[in-house]
């Protein structure tokens, strides 16, 4: 028989005393930003009303066989994993920029809601296909036990919806610690290009005008939807003690399906359109005329590459690269451009001046 060897380090307890205090020390600090922000309480406190919740229901729900019940307690489960995934991204989006990160974590924002977005879709497909099934063939629904369980969803849907009653309507605003690189004349030949930044790295947070935010959108959206559900799992449970109509169980249910479905596009349009890096929607009527007032400037013969993009909700990153007359002045020329931009919400621009004779 082989001799047994036993390596002395897989004898180590999986937790260490200094990887012990290390989860610790990090378990302090997020709950430290949870408690900091009224939103992320908020999201905390509601998430374990909803789960709380969501198992009565489901107890519920099967006991009556009512399909209204137990998807709109799946849809909470859902809810709860939703609103993890925003109280997540509201603790992410507060870490602090680095080398790697420039910009911070601030897109976790729009992670969040692109994620949420899919989870209530799948929620919505899902309650959609059960009740094209129970349609063709409605089952037997005990209705005299829905009416209680239902109402009280209602009451704890509306406890969200009046704690999340503007929808994400703390809009962000990330600016902050910017910082500019003058204007660096680079000679090429007959050409000369200038440089300026205007910011590159976000260290604040202000919670003011703006977009709403895409992670409490996401929540609102989330409630919204289980208010829907308990409201259909009521119509349908008086429906049916009222007629005996059974099949008002998965016709509420379908209706629900549709107007989850309906809601949750924007938001996920938003988001797919942000992380796709396109020009923000709020912009598109206003930079043409930016563009025209940037061309009227002295010395400005064209504007030329022009990128803007949205960074979080409501701050807006842009670049331009603007052909100018060798005679003309750089610092006038990068703070008019600057200024211009400003007006229209871009917190944030690179400009390139292109030095050229015509």
């Amino acid at each position: 028989m082989l001799p047994v060897t036993i390596d002395v380090e897989d004898t180590k307890p999986l937790l260490t005393p200094v990887s012990r205090t290390k989860l610790k020390d990090l378990l302090s600090s997020v709950i430290r930003l949870i408690l900091s922000d009224s939103d992320s309480r908020n999201l905390f406190f509601f998430l374990l009303l909803n789960l709380t919740f969501g198992f009565v229901e489901l107890i519920y729900g099967v006991w009556t066989n009512s399909l209204g019940l137990i998807s709109d307690a799946f849809h909470m489960f859902f809810d709860c994993s939703g609103l993890l995934v925003g109280l997540a991204a509201k603790v992410i989006t507060k870490w602090r920029a680095n080398e790697r990160f420039t910009y911070g974590y601030v897109r976790a924002e729009i992670l969040g809601g692109f994620i949420n977005g899919l989870l209530l879709l799948f929620v919505s497909f899902f309650i959609f296909a059960e009740s094209v099934e129970r349609l063709m063939e409605p089952p037997e629904v005990k209705h005299e036990r829905l009416f209680v369980v239902s109402v009280l969803g209602f009451f704890v849907n509306l406890v969200g919806i009046f704690v999340f009653q503007h929808g994400g309507g703390h809009g962000h605003s990330h600016g902050g610690h910017g910082h500019s690189h003058g204007d660096h004349g680079h000679s090429h030949g007959d050409s000369h290009h200038g440089h300026s930044h205007n910011g590159h790295a976000h260290h604040g947070h202000s919670h003011g005008g703006g977009a709403p935010s895409q992670i409490m959108q996401g929540v609102y959206l989330h409630i919204l939807a289980d208010t829907l559900g308990s409201i259909g799992v009521i119509v349908s449970s008086i429906l049916m003690y009222l007629f005996g109509w059974m099949i008002a169980d998965p016709i509420c249910s379908l209706f629900i399906a549709v107007l989850i479905l309906v809601s949750v596009l924007g938001l996920l349009r938003n988001s797919v359109e942000i992380l796709m890096q396109r020009q923000p929607r709020e912009l598109d009527d206003l930079l043409p005329n930016c563009f025209y007032k940037i061309h009227a400037l002295p010395g400005v013969f064209s504007v030329q590459e022009p990128h803007f993009w949205t960074l979080c909700s409501g701050q807006y990153v842009g670049n331009v690269k603007l052909e100018v007359s060798g005679a003309a002045d750089p610092r006038y020329l990068v703070q008019q451009t600057r200024a211009i931009f400003s007006t229209v919400g871009v917190t944030q621009l690179y400009v390139q001046l292109d030095y050229t004779t015509m």
